[in-house]
């Protein structure tokens, strides 16, 4: 992907971020709730062999690849959601979020998060 009108094009899935917010319960103690903050535009990818083998070898959870706008307000810890070409929903929780040394995209090592029974 090379510069940001080439990273724009392959972006072709709209994502909503949700991420974690904590507030007081009023009993002295605090609830923590997922809120959504905005919306990105994505690609969502197979790890390539290497990255499948290195996160194997490390106990990572990382399933996916999503390239972002290198802008894109994505954190460690938040989930992105969308649905696939299919139409079946999705949801990342996101184990980090990095980018080239020159940033002309983001892109978050996700784990997809599958209910019990799904495939």
């Amino acid at each position: 992907m090379r510069g940001r009108a080439g990273v724009r094009r392959y972006l072709n899935r709209a994502l909503t971020v949700w991420r974690a917010q904590t507030a007081d319960d009023g009993s002295g103690g605090q609830t923590t709730t997922l809120v959504e903050v905005g919306n990105v535009r994505a690609k969502v990818d197979q790890p390539t062999a290497t990255e499948r083998m290195v996160a194997a070898s490390t106990s990572s959870r990382h399933s996916h690849d999503v390239y972002l706008l290198p802008r894109a307000d994505v954190r460690r810890g938040d989930e992105l959601r969308g649905t696939d070409a299919l139409g079946t929903a999705q949801v990342f929780r996101v184990q980090s979020v990095v980018q080239p040394s020159t940033p002309v995209y983001s892109k978050a090592l996700v784990e997809l998060i599958q209910a019990e029974g799904e495939s």
